[in-house]
């Protein structure tokens, strides 16, 4: 089997990377590496079986010879990346899910969209289940990413319906663990990193705001479930274990000895008030579930951010 990873350089690609060799894939990773980099995949670099294309697949995307899938991952994913880069966003959401897809036409290929879910919004419904639309504000700082993310959904199906592209849908929850960038402004990577220098840990509001923590060799093993499967349909991928952010910020904390105390900042527009991921698909149809819990993830991160 022959796989195209676009965003092959980003903290999930080259993890899902890494994962598809080891199960006698070859890979084709592509990437701008504008948030991703090399780093990622440097360990990679000397197998055979793997191939690094620096493209921006928003303005074109081109392999030779055969592919079994298209696995669609390219996009900032971070506040601070797609607030700074909001047209490139919105660009990699629409230009280049198209290249994509068509790709995956020309090739017969399996196409399979990372979307996340930040296509649910601030949630008026919790948990989320893949049947919940969303509550998204189309203008809002966020939109860029929201919005370029739900976009890619509707011409994922509209290449399946129309022109038979076997497509796959997963809706990516908070993922963690080692190789995210230490400033990219997720959550735990920023606690984590103000945790082992003993500095103050941010806390967004009044921290009652909840999210649900997935380790990435969870994701990974759920993204190649799918993968493998026949469902078109969004798929959640998720830890439906929920925490508060004063919660989180209490147990990295702990986990790292730190001496850091939590301040407090105002916080930011449309900032999701609950994620928590209705999984009973996932569970039901593909025997997916996550089996590393928060504190023996973080554990493994820390580890990788003391490095």
């Amino acid at each position: 089997m022959r796989a195209l990873i676009t965003g092959g350089a980003g903290f999930i690609g080259s993890h899902l990377s890494e994962f598809l060799l080891s199960k006698g894939f070859s890979v084709v990773a592509a990437d701008s590496l504008v948030t991703g980099k090399e780093s990622n995949i440097k360990h990679l670099m000397g197998n055979d079986n793997f191939e690094f294309i620096n493209t921006d697949v928003s303005r074109e995307l081109a392999v030779d010879g055969e592919l079994d899938f298209v696995l669609h991952f390219a996009s900032p994913a971070s506040p601070i990346d797609y607030q700074t880069i909001p047209v490139e966003t919105l660009l990699t959401g629409a230009y280049g899910t198209r290249n994509a897809l068509e790709l995956a036409e020309e090739k017969n290929a399996v196409f399979l969209l990372a979307s996340t879910s930040e296509v649910y919004g601030d949630p008026e419904v919790s948990p989320q289940p893949e049947s919940y639309w969303g509550h998204v504000n189309p203008i809002g700082l966020r939109s860029c990413y929201d919005e370029a993310k739900r976009f890619a959904e509707a011409l994922t199906m509209a290449y399946h319906r129309k022109r038979n592209v076997d497509t796959r849908i997963i809706r990516i929850f908070n993922t963690y663990g080692p190789r995210m960038r230490a400033n990219d402004g997720r959550v735990i990577p920023a606690f984590m990193t103000q945790a082992l220098n003993n500095e103050p840990l941010t806390v967004f509001g009044t921290g009652k705001q909840t999210r649900s923590f997935c380790y990435i060799t969870d994701l990974v093993e759920g993204i190649y479930r799918v993968m493998n499967s026949s469902l078109t349909e969004p798929v959640n991928l998720g830890n439906p274990d929920e925490y508060t952010i004063l919660e989180l910020a209490e147990r990295i904390i702990k986990i790292t000895s730190s001496s850091s105390e939590i301040t407090f900042m105002p916080l930011p527009a449309d900032d999701p008030k609950r994620r928590k991921p209705d999984i009973t698909r996932a569970r039901e149809l593909l025997g997916w579930g996550p089996g590393v819990n928060l504190d023996e993830g973080l554990r493994e991160t820390m580890n990788w951010f003391r490095k």
